[in-house]
């Protein structure tokens, strides 16, 4: 007998309308190419995890200058933000930018990581319509990101990949619709959001699947059989009204939807029941959980038939126009607990290779400060994470933190800096890397051509194939 698994009805209603599964909508929906020319890789695994770290990460206190001219500068501009430099992580990075550099000293594991080469950081990437050549346009400018400086924009540019219009698909869902054929479930989806649903994961034919930071499906209290007859009523009765054929369209494509929530929440209960133990600890903060629940689910790809998932978390909290000392603090406590007790899962259930983390963040902050904290930015420094990162390395450009004459300040005097590396080079890469084909990533990222050609392979170097 099949226990079903528990969800109230304001969450299912809510499941059936997102649509909470990777199956085709309605069959009316032009079927896309979907990478065949990638079935050759249709035997390995890989997955994503892109973490946001939602209200605007002040990036240049997470990564820092730690050479004697380099520091001089940061500390200059930072005022009262800067951190001392006894206090920072020192990091020597190999590549092509060697200079020394120190992390926040709430990153031991990150880099450990870094130091391990299964990290690596890039530089002042940010949302870009067009390639600005190094100099910054002004405010009254028709080629800026739509929005830049906002919060709900540029969160919601940094998920669909289109910085000059707004957006409900994003750039994991156009992959999920490219790629959905390589997994083997009929009911599993590619894309998990923990605990809240997200732009990101959404595409024109599949739309991510919302799980608990405990792994858990959403509850049907409705929808089970586990021997109290009531439940067991209910559950018949909406079986035989799901498989009836209804003339009406609206109708007939509500009952399919809702077949599908309740077969992919059994579908993914029972794997997740299922799945491999772990053993590697997690710390008991909200992040650390959900990169916990992201193990979980990884563990049971192979019972969920998955060649390919694609995950996304949030950390909030970012916003630090006061106290950012303090709470950045914190944050990046959470941001190295999570990621390092998660790459220590991935050594242990054997993907290490097959799984790529990295950030996204609103925008960085200001490098003055505002006399409690720092305000909104620009371009700023994101991590990634994974044994198939060239890790050990910076990649991008590190900008001059001078205040003086800087023709990357886009608010001048202020330390905002227009990106030297845009998202679409950013998630082009990872794109890549995941198994979309050179020809299907202008349907993934609509403006990656304005930035290069993704036939000239990998645009800034910072995965391997």
């Amino acid at each position: 007998m099949v226990k079903r698994p528990n969800m109230s009805r304001r969450r299912f209603l809510q499941a059936c309308c997102a649509g909470a599964t990777s199956t085709t909508l309605v069959s009316t929906f032009a079927s896309l190419a979907s990478s065949t020319a990638l079935a050759s890789s249709a035997n390995d695994y890989r997955a994503l995890v892109c973490i946001l770290l939602a209200g605007g990460n002040d990036s240049f206190n997470m990564l820092v200058p730690n050479e004697d001219a380099t520091y001089a500068e940061y500390q200059t501009a930072r005022t009262d933000l800067a951190l001392e430099r006894n206090a920072l992580l020192g990091i020597n990075p190999s590549g092509v930018d060697t200079r020394a550099y120190g992390l926040h000293p709430q990153m031991p594991r990150i880099k450990a990581l870094f130091d391990s080469q299964r990290a690596a950081f890039l530089a002042n990437v940010g949302t870009m319509v067009e390639q600005y050549n190094g100099v910054a346009p002004d405010y009254n400018a028709t080629n800026l990101p739509l929005g830049l400086y906002s919060h709900a924009d540029q969160i919601g540019q940094w998920q669909t990949g289109l910085p000059d219009a707004r957006s409900i698909e994003g750039w994991g869902g156009r992959m999920s619709d490219l790629l959905r054929t390589l997994n083997n479930s009929p009911h599993a989806s590619m894309g998990y959001s923990i605990d809240s649903s997200s732009v990101y994961l959404a595409g024109t034919q599949t739309s991510g699947y919302t799980i608990s930071n405990q792994a858990e499906a959403p509850n049907i209290d409705f929808y089970r059989d586990d021997g109290w007859e009531l439940p067991r009523v209910l559950t018949r009765t909406m079986d035989n009204q799901l498989a009836q054929l209804y003339g009406n369209a609206i109708t007939q494509t509500l009952a399919s939807r809702t077949r599908e929530v309740i077969d992919s929440n059994i579908a993914f209960s029972e794997a997740i029941d299922q799945a491999p133990e772990f053993t590697t600890e997690f710390a008991e903060d909200q992040f650390s959980q959900s990169m916990r629940a992201i193990t979980k689910t990884i563990a049971a790809r192979e019972l969920l038939g998955m060649k390919r998932q694609s995950f996304f978390v949030t950390i909030g909290g970012w916003d630090n126009h006061d106290e950012l000392l303090l709470n950045h603090t914190r944050l990046l406590g959470w941001l190295d607990s999570g990621i390092g007790s998660f790459q220590e899962a991935m050594a242990e259930i054997g993907t290490e290779q097959m799984v790529t983390t990295f950030t996204t963040s609103d925008f960085a902050r200001t490098l003055t400060s505002n006399g409690r904290g720092s305000d909104h930015g620009w371009g700023g420094n994101h991590i990634v994470v994974g044994g198939a990162v060239n890790g050990g390395q910076i990649f991008g450009e590190y900008p001059s933190l001078s205040l003086n004459n800087n023709p990357l300040h886009h608010d001048t005097f202020r330390g905002n800096y227009l990106p030297t590396t845009s998202t679409d080079e950013y998630f082009g890469e990872i794109a890549t890397w995941f198994g979309v084909s050179a020809s299907d990533l202008s349907y993934v990222l609509p403006n990656v051509g304005r930035f290069y050609s993704p036939d000239s392979g990998l645009p800034i170097g910072f995965l391997s194939a």
